[in-house]
């Protein structure tokens, strides 16, 4: 009989973790399922609640006080000329007085309940999730981002634990569930199928104390952009219906059923332009640390591979949002519309430059 080596040993061990690690992220996306059906029947059930808050909060205050006039009478000329008030929907420039919408549950106990329902099995499945991650990391003895398979399954975490932070801390972001989890199910489904490498060493240039700097601050970085992109669309879409409202105009069922809902467009505004605003220093950090990382790898700080090109890019149109979202003419549609273009160069950042576009930072192992 031949008694294993120390080495094989080892060997073996890895490789019964990284068999740990797959089962542990199916499970995860079996949970992830379960809520993604839990809050759909949020959304179902909070649809026979009788909201229409948006309608009335755009009711003029002139309509509201009964004792202003129904139209002024002005003299010209001899000639009477009715005018009816001016119908002032906006508290200030870019924004309505319109209030949040009560949330996907719409107001519905059991609307609720299967709210809440889905907020613990997001939990469940994020801590599911977050040890398939931690065995993968255990798998090769290192951090778990060598290639787009680790960086993917690493990435979702990170978006659902930047989600379930801001519902700990009280923000009102429960409406993002639904959205959030059917991405993290298509990231997840993408990895296992598309991206899965086997657990392999790293390659040299990545042996690196600044691989767990520069690396983790991207994948959070990259997260916050996700939730304030997330943000952004769902903000187009409430202020085209409120825009609609305001010129008399009626939305269809569908359209008022699920809006009326939801934050109001001021709301979301703020909502994306903060998570957007706060983490732009961390991703011009994660820059400059990918710079003085480049220069111990490769002796040179910056070398405009494609990677680092799509990054600075990135930065720029982030940057130019920002700035567009400081001046008063740039508020509203055209800033989201910015944020969105900057998020897409992120996405292709993420995606097409590890996959399709050959280089020194070609490390997607698919």
């Amino acid at each position: 009989m031949t008694l294993a080596t120390g080495t094989e040993l080892a060997t073996a061990a890895n490789e019964h973790l990284a068999n740990i690690s797959n089962t542990l992220i199916y499970s995860a996306m079996a949970v992830y399922t379960l809520a993604f059906f839990a809050y759909i029947a949020e959304w179902l059930f909070g649809s026979r609640s009788k909201v229409a808050r948006t309608a009335a909060a755009l009711t003029t205050k002139a309509e509201k006080n009964k004792s202003a006039p129904a139209v002024t009478v002005k003299t010209a000329g001899g000639t009477a000329v009715l005018e009816r008030p001016k119908v002032v929907v906006r508290s200030s420039v870019g924004s309505r007085d319109v209030p949040d919408g009560p949330g996907a549950h719409g107001g519905d106990e059991q609307g609720d309940l299967y709210g809440r329902i889905a907020i613990s099995l997001t939990v469940l499945a994020f801590l599911v999730h977050l040890c398939g991650v931690t065995a993968r990391a255990a798998s090769v003895e290192r951090a778990p981002w060598g290639n787009m398979y680790e960086f993917n399954i690493t990435f979702s975490t990170v978006a659902v634990g930047v989600y379930l932070t801001l519902l700990a801390l009280k923000k009102n972001v429960r409406w993002l569930g639904l959205f959030l989890v059917t991405t993290v199910l298509l990231d997840l489904g993408i990895a296992v199928t598309v991206l899965y490498t086997a657990s392999d060493q790293l390659v040299p240039a990545l042996h690196s104390y600044w691989l767990y700097i520069h690396v983790s601050t991207a994948i959070l970085c990259g997260a916050v952009f996700y939730v304030g992109a997330a943000g952004t669309l769902l903000y187009l879409f409430k202020d085209s219906y409120e825009t609609k409202l305001e010129n008399g105009g009626t939305p269809g069922r569908f359209a008022t059923s699920f809006l009326e809902r939801m934050p109001a467009s001021s709301s979301l505004d703020k909502f994306a332009y903060r998570l957007n605003a706060a983490v732009f220093p961390l991703w011009t950090f994660t820059i400059i640390a990918g710079a003085i990382w480049a220069e111990s790898a490769w002796g040179r700080y910056w070398g405009w591979d494609p990677k680092e090109t799509w990054a600075f890019i990135t930065w720029v149109a982030y940057a130019c949002y920002l700035h567009a979202r400081a001046t008063a003419g740039w508020k509203g549609r055209k800033a989201a519309y910015l944020a969105l273009i900057a998020f897409g160069c992120w996405l292709f950042n993420y995606y097409g430059v590890n996959i399709f576009v050959s280089g020194k930072h070609s490390y997607a192992g698919v």
